[in-house]
Parts: structure tokens; C-alpha cells; sequence
């Protein structure tokens, strides 16, 4: 967990409950939307882009059951892009970490293509510049 952060993430909290007719009481939703900090919302995405691409890039214990480079394409570049646009919004603290693992995700498509991108053309490059190993 980053430190600073809460013990319970927007995903640990008990879902809004139904009311009689069935549906979820959004109303309880947006009250506990409202009191998360956007830096820890901002993070939580973050954590959960990361995640989700390196199962597409096939780095977990399942390994190539799960591996799609058109999907770790997808989520790699909407992370750089997400950092980037929050680089201002976010302590350094939170985002070199989160940094590094991005990079971490860039070489590691890099090294799963078949035909490596061009430097500046890998996933979310335009957002960080060329990375090299």
C-alpha cells in the first residue's frame, strides 16, 4: 500500500446496498466517493492500470495464459497518459513510484514484442519520451 494513503481503498468499502425495488442507493455511493481524497483515487487507478497490464503482458504466475500486447498496449499508454496529466496533482512522493513502474512496463512490452517499437513509438512514449533499458 503507498503510504499516506488510507487503510480501505474506494474498492474495499461495502457496496451501496439495494433499496426494496432492487436497485443500488447511488446516493450512499456518491457520499463515500466524496469523502476519498482524489490523490488516493488518482493512485488507486493507477495501481489498478499497472496491475491489469502486466497480467496482458503476461508477468504473472499464469504467465502467457493471459498475455495480449494489444491490451498491455492499451492500459500502458492510458496509464502514461493518466500520470502525466496528473503530474501536477500528485506529490512526487506518490508519483516516482509510480513512475517506475511504468517505465518497468514499457521495457517489459519492449522485450515481449516480436517486432520492438521504434524508440518514442513504444506505449505511452508520447507521454514520457523514448525509453530504454
Amino acid at each position: 500500500m503507498v503510504r499516506g494513503m488510507s487503510d480501505t481503498s474506494p474498492s474495499d468499502r461495502p457496496e451501496a446496498t439495494p433499496d426494496p425495488a432492487g436497485s443500488p442507493d447511488f446516493d450512499a455511493m456518491a457520499r463515500d466517493i466524496a469523502e476519498v481524497p482524489a490523490v488516493e483515487v488518482i493512485v488507486t487507478v493507477a495501481v489498478n492500470l499497472m496491475s491489469a497490464a502486466a497480467v496482458k503482458l503476461g508477468l504473472t504466475e499464469e504467465g502467457e495464459q493471459h498475455k495480449d500486447l494489444d491490451e498491455a498496449r492499451k492500459l500502458v499508454s492510458a496509464l502514461a497518459g493518466l500520470l502525466d496529466a496528473s503530474a501536477t496533482e500528485i506529490s512526487s512522493f506518490h508519483a516516482a513510484p509510480l513512475r517506475d513502474g511504468l517505465k518497468s512496463l514499457q521495457l517489459a512490452f519492449r522485450e515481449a514484442s516480436l517486432v520492438p517499437d521504434e524508440p518514442g513509438q513504444g506505449p505511452g512514449e508520447k507521454y514520457t519520451g523514448p525509453v530504454y533499458g
